[in-house]
Protein backbone atom coordinates (compact mmCIF):
# COMPACT_ATOMS: atom_id res chain seq x y z
CA UNK A 1 0.00 0.00 0.00
CA UNK A 2 1.57 3.38 -1.20
CA UNK A 3 2.02 6.17 1.74
CA UNK A 4 0.69 9.20 0.72
CA UNK A 5 2.49 12.30 1.90
CA UNK A 6 1.92 14.69 4.85
CA UNK A 7 0.29 11.62 6.15
CA UNK A 8 -0.56 11.29 10.02
CA UNK A 9 0.63 9.01 12.13
CA UNK A 10 -1.09 6.71 14.08
CA UNK A 11 0.58 4.33 16.72
CA UNK A 12 -1.28 0.55 16.54
CA UNK A 13 -0.27 -2.63 18.87
CA UNK A 14 3.35 -1.44 19.04
CA UNK A 15 4.37 0.37 15.81
CA UNK A 16 4.11 4.01 14.38
CA UNK A 17 1.93 3.75 10.83
CA UNK A 18 0.66 6.22 8.31
CA UNK A 19 -2.91 6.82 8.74
CA UNK A 20 -3.73 4.23 5.59
CA UNK A 21 -1.54 1.53 6.78
CA UNK A 22 -3.04 1.50 10.26
CA UNK A 23 -5.76 -1.23 9.63
CA UNK A 24 -8.10 -3.17 12.05
CA UNK A 25 -10.51 -6.34 11.10
CA UNK A 26 -13.75 -6.41 10.92
CA UNK A 27 -13.78 -8.88 13.74
CA UNK A 28 -12.29 -6.16 16.04
CA UNK A 29 -14.99 -6.60 19.30
CA UNK A 30 -14.53 -2.15 19.42
CA UNK A 31 -16.50 -2.32 15.46
CA UNK A 32 -18.76 -5.98 16.12
CA UNK A 33 -19.87 -4.48 19.38
CA UNK A 34 -18.33 -1.17 20.95
CA UNK A 35 -16.22 -3.28 23.12
CA UNK A 36 -14.07 -0.69 23.54
CA UNK A 37 -13.01 2.79 25.88
CA UNK A 38 -11.63 5.73 24.61
CA UNK A 39 -10.14 9.13 25.75
CA UNK A 40 -9.55 12.32 24.21
CA UNK A 41 -7.08 15.01 25.04
CA UNK A 42 -6.05 18.05 22.81
CA UNK A 43 -2.85 20.15 22.25
CA UNK A 44 -2.94 24.43 22.54
CA UNK A 45 -0.20 25.38 20.18
CA UNK A 46 0.60 22.24 19.34
CA UNK A 47 1.15 20.77 22.95
CA UNK A 48 -1.10 18.37 24.92
CA UNK A 49 -3.28 19.92 28.06
CA UNK A 50 -3.94 17.67 30.91
CA UNK A 51 -2.78 14.35 29.67
CA UNK A 52 -2.04 12.72 32.77
CA UNK A 53 -5.31 13.33 34.02
CA UNK A 54 -7.27 11.60 30.80
CA UNK A 55 -5.21 8.77 30.87
CA UNK A 56 -6.01 8.03 34.42
CA UNK A 57 -10.07 8.45 33.23
CA UNK A 58 -8.80 6.08 30.01
CA UNK A 59 -7.70 3.42 32.52
CA UNK A 60 -10.53 3.96 35.16
CA UNK A 61 -13.03 3.31 31.75
CA UNK A 62 -10.55 -0.12 31.04
CA UNK A 63 -10.99 -1.10 34.60
CA UNK A 64 -15.32 -1.00 34.56
CA UNK A 65 -15.02 -2.62 30.88
CA UNK A 66 -12.84 -5.37 32.23
CA UNK A 67 -10.83 -4.76 29.13
CA UNK A 68 -6.87 -5.81 30.60
CA UNK A 69 -3.72 -3.65 28.74
CA UNK A 70 0.11 -4.69 28.80
CA UNK A 71 0.68 -1.34 29.01
CA UNK A 72 1.07 0.84 31.71
CA UNK A 73 -0.30 4.69 32.16
CA UNK A 74 3.53 5.83 31.58
CA UNK A 75 4.05 3.80 28.08
CA UNK A 76 0.91 5.28 27.03
CA UNK A 77 1.41 9.10 27.82
CA UNK A 78 5.19 8.26 26.06
CA UNK A 79 3.18 6.98 23.17
CA UNK A 80 1.25 9.87 22.86
CA UNK A 81 3.92 11.97 23.01
CA UNK A 82 5.18 10.84 20.29
CA UNK A 83 2.40 10.88 18.26
CA UNK A 84 2.13 14.19 18.91
CA UNK A 85 5.64 14.83 17.84
CA UNK A 86 5.13 13.24 14.69
CA UNK A 87 2.04 15.25 13.78
CA UNK A 88 2.80 18.52 14.87
CA UNK A 89 4.73 19.79 11.48
CA UNK A 90 1.34 18.58 9.78
CA UNK A 91 -0.55 21.63 11.78
CA UNK A 92 -1.85 24.48 9.74
CA UNK A 93 -1.80 28.25 10.93
CA UNK A 94 -3.92 28.11 14.60
CA UNK A 95 -4.55 24.59 14.15
CA UNK A 96 -4.87 21.81 17.16
CA UNK A 97 -5.08 18.04 17.23
CA UNK A 98 -7.82 16.33 19.30
CA UNK A 99 -5.55 13.46 20.55
CA UNK A 100 -7.73 9.95 21.36
CA UNK A 101 -6.23 6.84 23.12
CA UNK A 102 -9.00 3.94 21.54
CA UNK A 103 -8.70 0.21 23.40
CA UNK A 104 -11.16 -2.55 22.21
CA UNK A 105 -10.95 -6.30 23.87
CA UNK A 106 -9.32 -6.83 20.40
CA UNK A 107 -10.19 -9.11 17.37
CA UNK A 108 -12.70 -12.14 18.15
CA UNK A 109 -11.65 -15.51 18.46
CA UNK A 110 -13.58 -17.45 16.34
CA UNK A 111 -14.32 -21.01 17.46
CA UNK A 112 -11.73 -23.59 16.57
CA UNK A 113 -9.33 -21.23 14.41
CA UNK A 114 -6.28 -19.43 15.26
CA UNK A 115 -6.81 -16.03 16.89
CA UNK A 116 -6.34 -13.07 14.43
CA UNK A 117 -4.13 -11.57 17.41
CA UNK A 118 -2.95 -11.81 20.74
CA UNK A 119 -4.80 -9.09 23.26
CA UNK A 120 -6.53 -5.53 23.06
CA UNK A 121 -6.31 -3.20 19.95
CA UNK A 122 -4.49 -0.48 20.95
CA UNK A 123 -4.25 2.88 18.84
CA UNK A 124 -3.42 6.26 19.69
CA UNK A 125 -4.20 9.06 17.38
CA UNK A 126 -4.65 12.67 15.96
CA UNK A 127 -7.70 14.44 14.56
CA UNK A 128 -7.66 17.90 13.29
CA UNK A 129 -10.47 20.21 15.43
CA UNK A 130 -13.22 21.06 14.25
CA UNK A 131 -12.38 24.75 14.03
CA UNK A 132 -14.38 25.88 10.68
CA UNK A 133 -17.56 24.11 12.17
CA UNK A 134 -17.99 25.36 15.20
CA UNK A 135 -16.26 28.84 15.05
CA UNK A 136 -19.53 30.42 14.58
CA UNK A 137 -20.99 29.13 18.08
CA UNK A 138 -17.87 31.76 19.85
CA UNK A 139 -19.68 34.50 17.68
CA UNK A 140 -22.76 33.57 18.54
CA UNK A 141 -23.56 31.34 21.11
CA UNK A 142 -24.35 27.88 21.21
CA UNK A 143 -28.16 26.79 20.74
CA UNK A 144 -28.88 24.03 22.95
CA UNK A 145 -32.05 21.91 22.23
CA UNK A 146 -33.54 19.29 24.98
CA UNK A 147 -32.93 15.98 23.30
CA UNK A 148 -35.89 13.57 23.63
CA UNK A 149 -33.57 10.85 24.23
CA UNK A 150 -32.75 10.44 28.15
CA UNK A 151 -29.22 9.84 29.44
CA UNK A 152 -28.44 5.56 29.83
CA UNK A 153 -29.33 5.67 34.09
CA UNK A 154 -25.85 4.31 36.03
CA UNK A 155 -27.88 1.03 36.91
CA UNK A 156 -27.80 -0.10 33.49
CA UNK A 157 -24.17 1.52 32.46
CA UNK A 158 -22.38 4.19 34.13
CA UNK A 159 -22.01 7.46 32.54
CA UNK A 160 -18.44 7.65 34.43
CA UNK A 161 -16.95 5.44 31.57
CA UNK A 162 -15.85 6.63 28.50
CA UNK A 163 -17.17 4.04 25.82
CA UNK A 164 -17.25 3.89 22.51
CA UNK A 165 -20.73 2.86 22.67
CA UNK A 166 -21.67 6.32 22.06
CA UNK A 167 -25.45 5.68 20.09
CA UNK A 168 -27.82 6.81 22.81
CA UNK A 169 -25.43 10.18 22.90
CA UNK A 170 -25.66 10.28 18.38
CA UNK A 171 -29.55 9.51 18.32
CA UNK A 172 -29.52 12.02 20.08
CA UNK A 173 -27.90 14.72 18.60
CA UNK A 174 -29.66 13.11 14.91
CA UNK A 175 -33.32 13.84 16.02
CA UNK A 176 -32.17 17.45 18.11
CA UNK A 177 -30.09 18.20 14.18
CA UNK A 178 -33.61 16.81 12.46
CA UNK A 179 -35.32 19.64 13.89
CA UNK A 180 -33.01 22.35 14.23
CA UNK A 181 -29.66 21.87 12.22
CA UNK A 182 -26.78 23.49 13.97
CA UNK A 183 -28.24 23.14 17.44
CA UNK A 184 -26.50 21.01 20.57
CA UNK A 185 -28.59 18.31 21.83
CA UNK A 186 -28.61 18.61 25.72
CA UNK A 187 -29.49 15.02 27.54
CA UNK A 188 -32.04 14.58 30.54
CA UNK A 189 -31.41 12.24 33.45
CA UNK A 190 -33.74 9.41 34.22
CA UNK A 191 -35.52 11.80 36.42
CA UNK A 192 -35.94 14.75 34.49
CA UNK A 193 -33.14 16.37 35.71
CA UNK A 194 -30.56 18.37 33.16
CA UNK A 195 -27.57 15.77 32.14
CA UNK A 196 -24.94 16.75 30.10
CA UNK A 197 -24.45 17.53 26.72
CA UNK A 198 -23.16 15.44 23.67
CA UNK A 199 -19.51 15.18 24.40
CA UNK A 200 -19.57 18.09 26.88
CA UNK A 201 -20.48 19.38 30.40
CA UNK A 202 -22.92 21.87 31.48
CA UNK A 203 -23.24 25.20 33.59
CA UNK A 204 -25.70 27.50 34.76
CA UNK A 205 -24.98 31.04 35.82
CA UNK A 206 -27.84 32.39 38.95
CA UNK A 207 -27.41 34.98 41.39
CA UNK A 208 -26.22 32.70 43.74
CA UNK A 209 -24.04 30.33 42.65
CA UNK A 210 -22.85 28.37 39.51
CA UNK A 211 -24.89 25.36 39.38
CA UNK A 212 -23.45 22.15 37.30
CA UNK A 213 -25.20 18.11 37.59
CA UNK A 214 -23.31 16.14 39.67
CA UNK A 215 -21.23 12.99 38.77
CA UNK A 216 -24.28 10.42 39.11
CA UNK A 217 -25.68 10.53 35.40
CA UNK A 218 -22.31 12.29 33.49
CA UNK A 219 -18.96 11.70 32.11
CA UNK A 220 -17.52 14.10 34.54
CA UNK A 221 -14.96 16.19 31.98
CA UNK A 222 -11.21 16.87 32.59
CA UNK A 223 -12.40 20.50 31.55
CA UNK A 224 -15.01 20.64 34.02
CA UNK A 225 -12.45 19.49 36.62
CA UNK A 226 -10.42 23.01 35.56
CA UNK A 227 -13.37 24.89 35.06
CA UNK A 228 -14.33 24.32 38.55
CA UNK A 229 -10.93 25.05 40.26
CA UNK A 230 -10.68 28.36 38.02
CA UNK A 231 -14.69 29.58 39.17
CA UNK A 232 -13.95 28.22 42.66
CA UNK A 233 -10.08 30.41 42.69
CA UNK A 234 -11.80 33.63 41.12
CA UNK A 235 -14.46 33.47 44.46
CA UNK A 236 -17.36 31.71 42.93
CA UNK A 237 -19.79 29.18 44.34
CA UNK A 238 -20.08 26.10 42.66
CA UNK A 239 -22.76 24.13 43.14
CA UNK A 240 -23.18 20.43 42.14
CA UNK A 241 -26.90 19.25 42.39
CA UNK A 242 -29.70 17.91 40.46
CA UNK A 243 -31.04 20.96 38.42
CA UNK A 244 -34.31 20.80 36.76
CA UNK A 245 -36.06 22.51 33.85
CA UNK A 246 -37.34 25.31 35.30
CA UNK A 247 -33.67 26.46 36.84
CA UNK A 248 -31.79 26.12 33.54
CA UNK A 249 -34.58 28.08 31.98
CA UNK A 250 -34.19 30.76 34.43
CA UNK A 251 -30.46 31.13 34.39
CA UNK A 252 -28.93 34.29 33.71
CA UNK A 253 -25.99 32.24 32.04
CA UNK A 254 -25.23 29.13 30.32
CA UNK A 255 -22.17 27.49 29.17
CA UNK A 256 -20.73 23.96 27.86
CA UNK A 257 -17.47 22.82 28.57
CA UNK A 258 -15.20 19.84 26.74
CA UNK A 259 -12.03 19.00 25.94
CA UNK A 260 -12.55 21.30 22.38
CA UNK A 261 -15.01 23.70 23.12
CA UNK A 262 -13.03 24.39 26.78
CA UNK A 263 -15.61 26.98 27.40
CA UNK A 264 -18.32 27.77 25.50
CA UNK A 265 -21.60 29.86 25.87
CA UNK A 266 -24.90 29.14 25.27
CA UNK A 267 -27.27 31.31 23.05
CA UNK A 268 -30.25 29.77 23.76
CA UNK A 269 -32.15 26.33 25.22
CA UNK A 270 -34.93 25.16 23.63
CA UNK A 271 -35.56 28.66 22.12
CA UNK A 272 -35.12 30.66 25.40
CA UNK A 273 -32.61 33.60 25.22
CA UNK A 274 -29.53 34.15 27.93
CA UNK A 275 -27.43 37.18 27.24
CA UNK A 276 -26.07 36.14 23.99
CA UNK A 277 -22.44 35.22 23.31
CA UNK A 278 -21.19 35.04 26.38
CA UNK A 279 -21.94 37.06 29.81
CA UNK A 280 -19.66 38.32 32.78
CA UNK A 281 -19.13 35.17 34.27
CA UNK A 282 -18.63 33.05 31.26
CA UNK A 283 -15.85 35.75 30.00
CA UNK A 284 -14.24 35.87 32.69
CA UNK A 285 -13.84 32.08 32.89
CA UNK A 286 -12.84 31.70 29.57
CA UNK A 287 -10.60 34.40 30.17
CA UNK A 288 -9.32 32.29 32.84
CA UNK A 289 -8.96 29.34 30.92
CA UNK A 290 -6.90 30.97 28.24
CA UNK A 291 -4.29 31.87 30.74
CA UNK A 292 -4.45 28.31 31.87
CA UNK A 293 -3.70 26.50 28.59
CA UNK A 294 -1.21 29.56 27.71
CA UNK A 295 -3.54 30.73 24.82
CA UNK A 296 -6.29 32.65 23.20
CA UNK A 297 -8.98 29.24 22.69
CA UNK A 298 -11.66 32.13 21.58
CA UNK A 299 -9.56 33.90 19.35
CA UNK A 300 -7.96 30.45 17.80
CA UNK A 301 -11.89 29.58 16.75
CA UNK A 302 -12.89 32.78 15.28
CA UNK A 303 -9.53 33.14 13.05
CA UNK A 304 -11.22 30.03 11.12
CA UNK A 305 -14.56 31.80 11.01
CA UNK A 306 -16.21 31.63 7.29
CA UNK A 307 -19.57 31.97 6.43
CA UNK A 308 -21.86 28.99 5.87
CA UNK A 309 -23.96 26.54 8.46
CA UNK A 310 -23.12 26.16 12.01
CA UNK A 311 -22.28 22.49 12.63
CA UNK A 312 -21.85 20.99 16.02
CA UNK A 313 -18.45 19.01 14.43
CA UNK A 314 -19.98 15.42 15.11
Amino acid sequence: METRLNERTVFLNGEFLPESRALISFRDAGFVYGDAVFDTARTFNGKLFRLREHVDRLFSSLAYCRIAVDMDRDEIIDATEQVVARNRPLLGPNEDYWVSQRISSGAMALDGEPPIQDGPTIVIECTPLPLRARAPMFRDGIDAVIAPLKRIPPDSLSPNAKMNNYMNAMLSQREVSAVQPGAWALQLDRNGNIAEGIGCNVFFVTERAILTPTTEFILPGVTRGVTIDLANKAGYEVIEQDISLHQAATATEAFFTSTSLCICPLRSLNGRSFLGHAGPVAKQLMTLFSEEVGMDFTAQYLAHLRDGPVRTGF
